[in-house]
């Protein structure tokens, strides 16, 4: 793969994000990245709250309306994850916690895709609260985990 990691590094998109002094590029990615992640994370985090009990007086049917905004997070953070993974290939692709990271991504996303169908009926199923705790959980494990990737990594560039 590492053929792969040298061409992407090399293509004007990587260099860009990765070399440009525009704020636009890596600071820019990063700070998209971060929005993305609130408006996903936060807002699916805030309806798992809802789901254990925590206010109970907002009506967990007004929460649909969130449903927009984590879509628009969810587009936000691809856009913006593979931006980053894009100037950095090797950092990322060699280093066994990037593949844990989109591993819980994954289980979070199930969770915020579960919930979207289940939990907005007449009645909370009964492994709402489950799903919703293991989303959190989930969602809080993934940005830990994305965080530890700028320090574990082996390799930043395939020619190191």
């Amino acid at each position: 793969m590492t053929p792969f990691f040298a061409w992407l590094e090399q293509t004007g998109y990587s260099t860009w994000v990765r070399e440009s002094p525009s704020l636009l590029a890596f600071p820019g990615m990063l700070i998209l990245h971060a929005i993305g992640m609130g408006l996903l994370a936060g807002l699916h985090t805030s309806m798992c709250l809802r789901v254990l009990g925590f206010a109970p007086t907002i009506r967990l049917s007004a929460m649909r309306e969130y449903f927009p905004f984590l879509w628009f997070g969810l587009a936000i953070n691809v856009f913006s994850g593979v931006s980053l993974l894009i100037a950095y290939p090797t950092k990322a692709l060699t280093n066994p916690l990037f593949y844990l990271k989109l591993t819980l991504i994954a289980a979070a996303i199930w969770g915020f895709l579960w919930m979207r169908r289940n939990v907005f009926g007449d009645s909370l199923p009964a492994k709402a609260k489950r799903v919703a705790a293991w989303s959190i959980v989930f969602w809080f494990s993934a940005i830990i985990a994305g965080r530890w990737l700028a320090y574990t990594y082996t390799k930043l560039m395939s020619g190191d």
